[in-house]
């Protein structure tokens, strides 16, 4: 709803009229708000402003002050509450509770909820009927981080065995509606830039092992998320402002941020089921300064033998703590760099650099170290043995069932690449098998073998990777122009790009249990709106034979959803078929396919030639 810019083409404040048409309708929307509450988010006195888009989207906010509702297509009929709303009053919505933080990636990354990435609770999940607003929330943390439709009832999500698609988000923390707000103000210290964890001074738990909030009587979530008081009862836009001045103020130094999100961390946890026992808080208390010290040493060798990859550096250090160096600690053992004699990630990490062990360096654009790269000759290193550990994966909110239980409209795409002329010496150097197919990362892996095993990496950069003659030609050749000179060095963030570009381009579709393997770039379904004799408008749908979708049947179904008339035709001097509808109906069919056939938007293509 709000992942792309669209600009407003008006802004209007509400009429004492409009103002209470618009609270009756939040109030029959969502029973589950008080008059308070509506009080709460509408102050009676205060201006409320409407901005209207040109997608249709009203958005209705306190003049000055936070965006509190949006209306989808402006009738009234589809209004939700932004999270600012949510996060001043948590109890307006029922709520998913994802299985752990780590599934909010997903969510705030702009993917819809799936069921398998939803913690059911004991008692099951809460009855509710399709297209009801819910929110999404983490364990542990009382603050909602995404709103949207229901896309099924309770009961057809048991009979399909709680896979496939739960919510349809359509507003989420970090998207556009969330980024218009100055200062970008968050509701405690677990929300962080592109993950959500538990509220670290929450002292609710309760929380943790439900999916579904049914009562409205938790008194402690309304503490834990804003202070009401402060910006409900306010008559006055600016106190509203000094709460997200006030709340945002760490963020105006970069620096400090990023350590604070990365010292954060550690005192977080993901809890999975209703059993997991919190970890003893003396055994933690316990640990020493010296303690904490080695664990971080002997995590941070564990993460460079296991998990660090050359071809991944530079990464940032925020990257390296909580993706590599936390994973690493023992079980039981909660990691503080606060607790440590270092006292901040950055400075850690260069007393680290200072030994000759890793090499890192501050981005002034980021305002974040660096690790550029590590020394596998370093004494510490070679005398660390890793342990071998079994690496747990958190359930995404995008996994889908196997692929005998699949539902025959679920999608999967996959790019994939075969080697060919250009790069086949590198694949035989390496004694990598030229006639099987790779994904992206499969491929970036042989060339850094190459690398590997020929010692390309330059000496004074660790970022920088030396052509010789077979890279250099694999790369490049009969892709410089004549007279140009080769390059003879690149940099290891252009390697894996640049030898893809290389190779045999395929993909995989899959829907079902069927699935089909094509050489090439996969082709973009096509809708095109045109005008016929007599003023007349036809839509045309072509290129769906390329997801596995019958034409005919798609031709059937548009019918019946259109209430208009559908043919089936040959596309002209090309092999296949289109689907032609009559009238122009070019954004409910993208929106069809979309929603219904889990075709990604970048694959499908719109042009509608009625417009001039």
């Amino acid at each position: 709803m709000f992942k792309k810019t669209v600009e407003a083409k008006a802004h209007q404040r509400l009429s004492g009229a409009d103002k209470k048409k618009l609270k009756r309708t939040i109030r029959d929307r969502f029973p589950r708000a008080s008059d308070a509450d509506i009080d709460a988010l509408l102050p009676p006195k205060a201006e409320i402003t409407v901005a209207k888009f040109q997608n249709r989207v009203h958005v209705y906010g306190v003049e000055g002050g936070f965006p509190v509702f949006f209306d989808v297509d402006g009738r009234g009929t589809e209004i939700f509450p932004t999270v600012f709303a949510l996060w001043m009053v948590p109890e307006l919505l029922p709520s998913f509770i994802l299985k752990g933080g780590e599934v909010s990636r997903f969510v705030i990354g702009g993917a819809d909820l799936m069921f398998p990435g939803i913690s059911v609770p004991p008692e099951g999940l809460t009855s509710f009927s399709a297209g009801e607003p819910w929110a999404v929330k983490v364990p542990g943390n009382p603050a909602p981080i995404a709103v949207g439709s229901t896309t099924m009832s309770s009961n057809e999500a048991l009979k399909a065995n709680l896979r496939g698609k739960a919510l349809r988000i359509t507003h989420y923390y970090r998207d556009l509606l969330w980024e218009s707000v100055d200062g970008h103000y968050v509701p405690n210290a677990g929300f962080f830039e592109d993950v959500v964890f538990e509220d670290p001074a929450s002292s609710s738990s309760c929380q943790a092992s439900y999916s579904c909030e049914g009562s409205k009587d938790d008194p402690d979530n309304q503490q834990n998320v804003i202070d009401n008081k402060n910006i409900g009862e306010s008559d006055k836009t600016s106190d509203v402002i000094s709460e997200t001045n006030a709340a945002s103020s760490s963020q105006n130094d970069p620096q400090n941020a990023a350590e604070e999100i990365t010292e954060n961390v550690g005192d977080l946890k993901l809890v999975d089921s209703v059993e997991a026992a919190p970890p003893n808080v003396e055994e933690q208390l316990s640990l020493s300064t010296e303690d904490v010290d080695s664990h971080l040493d002997k995590c941070l060798l564990q993460a460079l033998h296991t998990t660090v990859k050359d071809k991944d550096l530079p990464m940032p250090g925020s990257t390296l703590w909580s993706n590599h160096v936390l994973p690493c600690r023992p079980s039981g053992v909660t990691l503080d760099i606060k607790k440590s004699s270092h006292k901040k990630l950055s400075k850690w990490l260069q007393a680290k650099s200072s030994t000759g062990l890793i090499t890192v360096k501050e981005d002034k654009y980021k305002k974040e170290i660096m690790l550029l790269s590590v020394n596998h000759g370093h004494p510490d290193y070679l005398s660390f043995k890793p342990e071998k550990r079994q690496v747990q994966k958190v359930d995404q909110a995008g996994d889908y069932p196997a692929s005998e239980s699949r539902s025959p409209n679920v999608l999967d795409v996959a790019e994939v690449y075969k080697s060919s002329a250009h790069v086949n010496p590198i694949f035989a150097s390496v004694g990598a098998d030229m006639g099987k197919l790779y994904s992206a990362s499969e491929a970036s892996d042989v060339v850094f073998k190459y690398i590997e095993k020929e010692n390309l990496v330059k000496p004074t950069n660790k970022a920088i990777v030396v052509l010789d003659a077979t890279l250099c030609d694999a790369l490049f050749k009969g892709a410089i122009k004549k007279g140009s000179t080769y390059p003879t060095e690149i940099h290891k963030k252009d390697l894996g790009t640049t030898f893809i570009n290389r190779m045999q381009a395929h993909h995989v579709v899959t829907r079902g249990t069927e699935s089909v393997v094509r050489k090439g770039a996969l082709k973009a379904i096509q809708i095109v709106t045109e005008r016929r004799q007599g003023n007349k408008k036809v839509t045309k749908v072509s290129s769906l034979e390329t997801f596995l979708m019958d034409p005919e049947a798609i031709a059937s179904e548009l019918q019946k959803k259109f209430a208009c008339s559908t043919t089936v035709a040959e596309l002209p001097g090309k092999k296949g078929l289109e689907v032609i509808i009559q009238g122009g109906v070019i954004d409910d069919v993208a929106k069809h396919l979309i929603e219904q056939y889990g075709i990604p938007k970048r694959y499908i293509e719109v042009l509608d030639k009625t417009k001039k």
